[in-house]
């Protein structure tokens, strides 16, 4: 597949229109279309522009791994998110708790002392 295929092949999976990639470029429309067409022959800076846009690294452009290990990956990096949040989660919990002890250590809070039946 020609390079201007593969353009035309991600902006479309993205969902893209040709407007779209044209004012995010600052080029006319018609710019765009010839570039995508092949009639206009990409420099390696727009190439990266358009990729850019179409938020695909240079490397998988031209390397592109199969569908199945994207999704694996995107996966991964997903679970390993959830624990960082998770993992962020408990440390402030941790450190609201130290900056509470501290606070009643200097006297700065007092505890209070719970209402009600007993």
């Amino acid at each position: 597949m020609k390079v201007h295929e593969k353009i035309r092949q991600l902006r479309l999976e993205r969902g893209y229109s040709q407007e779209v990639m044209a004012e995010e470029l600052r080029i006319s429309t018609t710019a765009y279309g010839d570039m995508e067409r092949g009639k206009t022959e990409l420099t390696l800076i727009r190439l990266e522009q358009v990729l850019g846009v179409l938020g695909t690294p240079i490397e998988l452009f031209f390397n592109p791994l199969s569908r199945d290990t994207i999704h694996l990956e995107n996966e991964k990096l997903r679970i390993e998110n959830e624990k960082l949040k998770l993992e962020n989660r408990y440390l402030k919990e941790k450190f609201d708790e130290r900056v509470l002890s501290e606070l009643y250590r200097i006297g700065a809070a007092t505890r209070r002392e719970p209402i009600g039946f007993k």
